[in-house]
């Protein structure tokens, strides 16, 4: 039933610079968040800074990880042999 609202597409596999970038732009994001919720918090900025920059190396390193052990996972994927399936 979910399968017709999910547009058919052809299956493929990340690449690399794909999770790369992915990775990038969701640490972006995070960064700025965990920024204003720990300055909000403390109202200091070398704190938030700090909590900030070390929360995101480890961080970052883990989401890269997860996404490209999902990417290869092919549970929950659907498969179409032909893109114009109506």
């Amino acid at each position: 039933m979910i399968e017709k609202l999910i547009p058919i597409t052809q299956h493929s596999e990340e690449t690399l610079s794909r999770s790369v970038v992915k990775t990038i732009s969701y640490r972006v994001v995070i960064l700025i968040l965990d920024f204003v919720s720990i300055y909000l918090f403390t109202g200091q900025v070398k704190v938030a800074v700090g909590f900030m920059l070390v929360s995101n190396i480890y961080t970052t390193i883990g989401y890269f990880i997860h996404e490209r052990i999902w990417g290869k996972i092919k549970w929950g994927k659907l498969i179409y042999k032909n893109a114009n399936v109506n």
